[in-house]
């Protein structure tokens, strides 16, 4: 007799027609979860009506370009992340770690829409109407215009945009809501994926604007199959930590705009407030009359941030001295201590060291390499580097420091907040006037670099 259900893994959507204890198509242990198996008959069913549906293949020279006009959502910082606004008919996913503040800037964002005349609905499957309440209570958010659900299945939450027709609609969280069609537990494989799929046609059938909250694993990532990313039209991720006030909205996936872009925000008892000006935010708390502080000038999306690296080196009696860097790829780390102590001739051996991105922000491009060089030699010298100064440029194995792109907004994004000198390869020096007030002093090593920072 044919079996009605399958093994799926809630990792990566592998199936198996009976249980394994390792998936073979992630390696994961025990991630075969028992599901429904979807009838022959019902997908026939499905794709019949589909192709009766009256949908033909156009030209694509025949379709004139849209001029979609955006929606603002009122939060400068969410809105430039997205590229513009809110698309209408678009699905948007939000993933975060628990107490980021998620569901705070989805009630923020719900209130600011309302106010535009058409009315919001929020679906929560983990909080009661009470909770949401008090919430918005202690948010100061317009009522009037929002629509609260507490519901899990999908057909109610169905029926509700039928009824209300919505023009924004956040489902808080995805992995809470299941479809009744499955067999499966809500936030298994086929749950996430069925209950994604009927907002995705929601959403593009009605022009109607859907916002998903995620839950995250252990490793940071959006919780359930890959596909759940590869439906939406974008993937926001909210880092930072609960005990911090900081919170940066990354895009990782963006079908309307620049995935490079990021908003800062931060927490208060009011709600999330925008920060204006995140270079004064990153460098507010820094000392200058100590060791191992560098100011370096990185490029996220398409504004330029002045961010100060940290850095510490201590002796270490065991044989094993310790890398650790926070903010920073660790290899890259790795990298830099053997180019100094070659290059620069400054020793790094029996030594630990710690490097730390102030402000909790996470440093991907190599611009900031020059930087971090700097602040190691710093504390392994314990030579305070000149407060005025920022350091930019690109470290390579033989300790030449190459050029970067955009140093034109990196040296004006300097000399607005104050900085007088600026270190910088000397081929980009060459064709780039720094802005008035700032001296550009171009050099090719980091032994070079090292000496005009009076740490050689």
């Amino acid at each position: 007799m044919k079996r009605n259900t399958v093994f799926v893994c809630q990792e990566c959507g592998h199936q198996e027609p009976r249980w394994l204890g390792r998936c073979p198509g992630c390696n994961g242990w025990n991630a075969l979860v028992e599901e429904a198996r979807t009838p022959a008959r019902k997908a026939r069913n499905a794709l019949a009506a589909a192709a009766a549906g009256g949908a033909r293949p156009q030209r694509l020279s025949e379709l004139s370009p849209a001029q979609t006009k955006r929606l603002l959502t009122g939060i400068a910082e969410l809105d430039r992340v997205m590229g513009g606004g809110l698309v209408p008919g678009s699905l948007l996913l939000i993933g975060g770690e628990p107490g980021i503040g998620k569901s705070t800037l989805m009630l923020q964002v719900c209130s600011l829409l309302s106010r535009a005349g058409s009315p919001v609905l929020y679906v929560t499957g983990e909080e009661s109407a009470e909770q949401v309440r008090l919430r918005a209570d202690r948010l100061g958010v317009d009522l009037e215009r929002l629509y609260v659900l507490c519901a899990v299945e999908m057909g109610e939450v169905v029926a509700a945009i039928e009824e209300l027709s919505p023009a924004f609609l956040v489902v808080d969280s995805i992995q809470t809501v299941f479809s009744a069609g499955l067999a499966s537990a809500p936030g298994s494989v086929g749950q996430v994926r069925e209950c994604t799929a009927e907002l995705l046609r929601q959403a593009k059938r009605r022009r109607l604007t859907v916002f998903v909250v995620g839950h995250v694993t252990k490793y940071g990532a959006i919780a359930g199959p890959k596909t759940l990313e590869h439906m939406v039209d974008t993937v926001l991720y909210f880092e930072g930590e609960g005990f911090q006030q900081y919170r940066i909205v990354r895009a990782a996936k963006n079908r309307y705009g620049s995935t490079n872009e990021i908003g800062v925000f931060e927490m208060t008892e009011a709600g999330l407030t925008e920060v204006a000006n995140p270079s004064d935010f990153f460098l507010s708390d820094r000392r200058t009359d100590v060791s191992g502080s560098a100011v370096a000038a990185t490029i996220e999306g398409t504004r330029p941030l002045l961010v100060e690296i940290q850095a510490l080196a201590a002796r270490t009696p065991f044989a094993l001295p310790q890398r650790v860097a926070t903010g920073l790829d660790a290899r890259r780390l790795n990298m830099l201590l053997c180019v100094i102590e070659r290059r620069a001739g400054v020793a790094t051996a029996g030594n630990d060291v710690f490097v730390n991105v102030a402000g909790g922000l996470r440093l991907t491009e190599t611009a900031t390499d020059l930087a971090t060089a700097a602040a190691v030699a710093s504390s392994l010298r314990d030579v305070p580097l000149p407060a005025d100064t920022v350091f930019v440029g690109e470290v390579g194995l033989a300790g030449e420091v190459r050029a970067v792109a955009r140093t034109e907004s990196r040296l004006a994004e300097a000399g607005r907040l104050g900085f007088h000198r600026v270190l910088m390869p000397r081929r980009t020096g060459a064709r780039v006037r720094p802005p008035a007030g700032l001296a550009a002093e171009p050099v090719d090593t980091v032994r070079e670099a090292f000496n005009k920072a009076g740490l050689v």
